[in-house]
Order: structure tokens, then C-alpha cells, then sequence
């Protein structure tokens, strides 16, 4: 198991003494396939397949926008709690996170005004074995996973989206 002190102290040193260094933008690009209800995204590193779910007219046979998102905060729980049980010392024999979301999809297809667009309500359970862990480490782990869970952190306190549109024009 790697050391997160040893692999983060430069990393500390150098955004203490120039926080510009630590400023990054990530990047996710959507693109249309053959289908108008499915997309592939870029995020650099990887391209993910999506398509719409099947409650709104999609197949259902791969991951919609919302399962991304649910994803995306698993993923963030799961290894901010990681780290924060290996910067405390605790030792686990298992940590899983498991993320769940409602919507109703009425909001979405324009059936009901009433009906918010997007998720009403998002449950995230920890399932956290620590035999060794204190009630006081435990307590102070979920404090520090959940204040430095960047996309927890991200839903709870949104920050400003601006939107900018253009038309793409055919070269040449």
C-alpha cells in the first residue's frame, strides 16, 4: 500500500508556496454517435459510451447521464475515503460506497411542470469495516471524507455554470 504522506508532501510544499501550481480544469467533451440517443464523452484519458435511460425512449443497455454522475460521486467517496482512513492511520479491511438517486422522469419529457428536472434526492451509504477504529475516528473520518469529497462537495455548494453556445461551421 502506498504511503499518501510520502506521495503528497511535495505536492503540499509546492501549493503552499505557489497556489497557482495547484489550479487545474478538467475537461469532458460530448460527441453524437450514429444515434441521437446515445453519446460518447471524452474525458482525456478515457471515452465513455452513454446513452439516454430507458425511461426516457433509450435502450437501457448502457450507462445514462444520471448513472455517470451517481458514478462519478461513488468514485469521489470511495477513494476521498481511502485516503483519508490512510492519512489517519485507520486501518480497513473494506470500504464500499454505494450511491443512489431518485428522479422522476416526467420532469425531463416536459409531462409535468411540477416535476423538477433532475435528481430530488441522492443517498450515499458508507460501508465502512474498521474493527480497530475508535467511535471518535470513525466520526472524524466521515467529517474529513465528506469535506474533501470534491464532487460531494460540488453538489452540495454548486458552483456557477455559464453555458456559451456557438455553430459549428463545416471547414473549408
Amino acid at each position: 500500500m502506498e504511503d499518501l504522506k510520502v506521495i503528497q508532501k511535495p505536492l503540499k510544499e509546492k501549493y503552499r508556496s505557489d497556489p497557482n501550481a495547484s489550479r487545474i480544469t478538467l475537461k469532458a467533451t460530448g460527441a453524437r454517435t450514429n444515434s441521437a440517443m446515445s453519446c460518447s464523452v471524452d474525458i482525456g484519458r478515457a471515452i465513455y459510451a452513454a446513452q439516454a435511460h430507458s425511461g426516457v425512449g433509450g435502450a437501457g443497455s448502457g450507462a445514462c447521464s444520471g448513472d455517470l454522475l451517481l458514478g462519478a460521486l461513488a468514485a469521489c467517496a470511495q477513494i476521498t475515503c481511502q485516503m483519508v482512513a490512510g492519512a489517519m492511520g485507520v486501518r480497513t479491511n473494506r470500504i464500499e460506497v454505494t450511491v443512489e438517486g431518485d428522479l422522476d422522469l416526467r420532469g425531463t419529457l416536459g409531462v409535468s411542470k411540477e416535476a423538477p428536472v433532475g435528481f430530488e434526492h441522492i443517498r450515499v451509504h458508507f460501508d465502512v469495516d474498521a474493527p480497530d477504529a475508535t467511535e471518535e475516528q470513525l466520526a472524524k473520518l466521515r467529517e474529513k471524507t465528506e469535506q474533501y469529497c470534491v464532487v460531494m462537495q460540488t453538489l452540495t455548494q454548486p458552483p456557477q455554470i455559464r453555458t456559451m453556445w456557438g455553430q459549428a461551421t463545416e471547414p473549408g
